[in-house]
């Protein structure tokens, strides 16, 4: 994941809102792409909907809209409904998204969440957001009152690039309101005539953002009357500092990695500060939320004092550090729960284990894997390892325990339990990446069928 891009610094005003979003996005939207537009209802949605529908059949690129219903407000179906309105007027596509709010602490953060995943569940390859110069002000102190770093000041980029997740595909965000006034878009919706909904939630000084726009910005402007200038020039000198960091963190992990993860012994010859800046790098590079500077120095701590043999585990809130061996591993946080697992596998090319956070593919042929003649005989199941285990791929040698060979083969600890045990009746008959049972090994030219297991972290574990 990479963000980057200054909002270019002529006036929207002196150029007008069209030519000024044309000029913000000409060199980033490509002539035949995708684009789908976030619409909210609010003014700053509706005005950014209206421009990229002008600008849609002169620029070349596919415009479709978005609604996002939290379904918070007993108002939210009939946002809903405007904005369907809204698009159709203006010959937009429009869907909407339905989406259940977790309660939780933060109701925004979980309500943005929600937000961005919908956005970014589409085959669109760039998702326009109607972010403007105000929201950019009020994101910076935000972040300074929250203790951010640089990357957190940089607040919201013209442009960031997401990168794919999982099966999806990535998208680019792009922003073309965002070095423009709240004003100067109101303007721009008197003089075109566009209506607009008030979203009550907004009036709502609870939420810190609403306080910071309501209550501390009037105040600060009667002294500083520029401070939105000044705030969104100290995030794009946050920004050039991020890719600064960003930069340093691409070399120093050059040199640091070791066995799919990060060396120990490597990052003990940096600073403790650059080290810690690797592994923020990667964090933010998979998509996973970064956790406070605490947090994470703690957890580099631990990792570089624990001994060689040492089973390190620090929970980093959307992933986990591990260390196995000299090597340090970021992981995601598991998000199935621990409860037993039976699956029944009835022929299926592919079965997905979420419980495992994973995908087992069950791959035909000849003279590999499992004998099918031999799974005939009982049911096969798919279970979870519950310890005990017992295992024998080589007839000349013994049984011998899965937790003894998973030792063997040097598979950090994290993944074991991650792995699907295959059962043909009640005897164990595979284990990917450990082996198959003698028993049940396919014979040369038998048909057989080859387990292949793959985590979300794409790594494949064949038989």
């Amino acid at each position: 994941m990479a963000s980057s891009g200054k909002p270019k610094r002529s006036s929207a005003t002196r150029a007008g809102l069209l030519s000024h979003v044309r000029a913000q996005i000409s060199t980033v939207v490509k002539r035949g792409a995708r684009v789908r537009v976030g619409v909210s209802g609010g003014v700053d949605s509706i005005v950014l909907l209206d421009l990229l529908a002008r600008l849609a059949p002169r620029m070349g690129f596919e415009l479709e809209a978005l609604h996002v219903d939290h379904q918070l407000s007993a108002n939210s179906r009939a946002w809903a409904r405007f904005c369907r309105q809204a698009c159709t007027s203006l010959g937009v596509p429009c869907r909407v998204a339905r989406v259940r709010i977790a309660r939780s602490n933060s109701i925004e953060r979980a309500a943005r969440d929600a937000r961005y995943a919908a956005l970014l569940a589409t085959r669109a390859d760039y998702v326009a957001l109607a972010h403007n110069a105000d929201d950019q002000a009020e994101t910076v102190l935000l972040q300074l009152f929250r203790g951010s770093g640089v990357r957190g000041l940089a607040a919201m980029p013209l442009v960031r690039e997401i990168a794919a997740q999982g099966r999806g595909r990535g998208a680019t965000i792009v922003r073309p309101l965002i070095g423009t006034a709240r004003a100067e878009i109101e303007r721009y919706a008197r003089r075109r005539g566009l209506a607009w909904i008030e979203d009550e939630s907004n009036l709502d000084t609870r939420y810190t953002r609403n306080w910071l726009r309501r209550e501390v910005l009037p105040v600060i402007a009667q002294r500083v009357p520029g401070y939105r200038d000044v705030l969104v020039r100290a995030a794009f000198n946050a920004a050039e500092a991020a890719e600064l960091t960003d930069e340093l963190a691409r070399i120093d992990l050059e040199r640091t990695r070791a066995n799919g993860g990060v060396s120990a012994g490597a990052l003990r010859h940096l600073t403790f500060a650059r080290a810690k800046n690797v592994l923020r790098h990667v964090i933010a590079e998979r998509g996973w939320r970064t956790p406070d500077s605490a947090r994470l120095s703690e957890a580099l701590r631990q990792a570089l004092a624990a001994r060689r043999d040492a089973r390190v585990s620090v929970d980093l809130g959307s992933c986990e550090l591990k260390r196995h061996g000299d090597s340090i591993h970021l992981v995601e946080a598991a998000e199935a729960s621990r409860e037993d697992l039976f699956v029944t596998w009835r022929g299926e090319r592919e079965l997905a284990l979420p419980a495992l956070d994973g995908v087992l593919r069950m791959t035909r042929g000849r003279g590999r894997g499992l004998s099918a003649v031999r799974l005939a005989h009982a049911p096969v199941t798919i279970r979870r390892r519950r310890g005990g285990e017992r295992l024998q791929p080589d007839p000349r040698r013994p049984r011998r325990t899965v937790k003894n060979l998973l030792q063997e083969a040097g598979m950090p600890h994290w993944e074991r339990e991650r792995l699907p045990f295959i059962y043909c009746g009640e005897t164990l008959a595979c284990v990917p990446g450990i082996g198959v049972d003698h028993r049940f090994r396919a014979q040369p030219s038998e048909p057989g069928i080859e387990p292949v297991w793959t985590v979300r972290s794409a790594r494949r574990v064949p038989t």
